[in-house]
């Protein structure tokens, strides 16, 4: 069942809410760019990346006092609908690379992997941290963004945005949500019929047989990788 505007704006609104309330607990780690950033230990992390330049600097985040909540509606709606700007990630070869990137943090250690989606031009991972969200994303954005340099014979170019959007997951029913979220986000762009025809996420109906195949390639390569 794919997710239409007021679930999205649902959404939106218990996450900031979520942002709000429970804010000031002890134990969460907290630092600011453009966005908050808010993480506290032991819980579930939605976070959004995306590609250099596929946001209008001038536009982003939104004008006025804009909740985190809406200011991600914001986005991830710009992101779905934008046909220009850096669209990297619809290449077959550098949507492989992110999906390996993204095992290969699972096989370090740094986090359990609920549930994730790459669309052309930025990803949504729902993760349970096991080393610092920073350092994880560092390593995560880094791997995948040599990779797809080399792919695209570039060299010293800025792939991802340097801040990504992140939000902790309150509950096991917002852990659904947000999961089903994630993975009906290609229905929602227009570029699925349903979740299980996408191959680029976890709702693929063949995704076990897509990581084992990532799998093989990561563990060839995890010696000397950033931890």
């Amino acid at each position: 069942m794919s997710l239409d505007t007021a679930n999205t704006s649902v959404c939106a609104t218990v996450w900031c809410e979520s942002l709000e309330v429970f804010g000031a607990q002890v134990g969460m780690r907290e630092f600011r760019r453009r966005l908050p950033h808010q993480s506290p230990e032991g819980r579930w992390l939605f976070v959004t990346c995306h590609l250099h330049g596929s946001l209008p600097q001038a536009r982003y985040p939104p004008p006025g006092k804009c909740s985190a909540g809406k200011a991600f509606v914001w986005m991830d709606r710009y992101l779905d609908e934008a046909r220009c700007g850096p669209r990297f990630l619809a290449q077959e070869e550098i949507a492989l690379a992110v999906v390996e990137s993204i095992q290969r943090g699972v096989l370090l250690g740094h986090y359990e992997l609920g549930a994730f989606v790459i669309m052309a031009n930025h990803m949504h991972l729902l993760i349970l941290p096991k080393i610092d969200p920073s350092q994880l994303l560092k390593s995560l954005k880094g791997s995948s963004a040599r990779q797809a340099n080399v792919i695209l014979g570039r060299t010293g170019e800025r792939f991802w945005r340097a801040e990504s959007y992140d939000h902790w997951v309150r509950d096991q029913r917002e852990w659904d949500r947000i999961s089903d979220y994630i993975e009906q986000n290609p229905v929602k762009a227009g570029f699925a019929e349903s979740a299980e025809n996408y191959r680029w996420s976890s709702g693929w109906k063949s995704v076990e047989m897509s990581l084992d195949a990532a799998n093989t390639s990561v563990c060839a390569t995890t010696t000397g990788v950033e931890s």
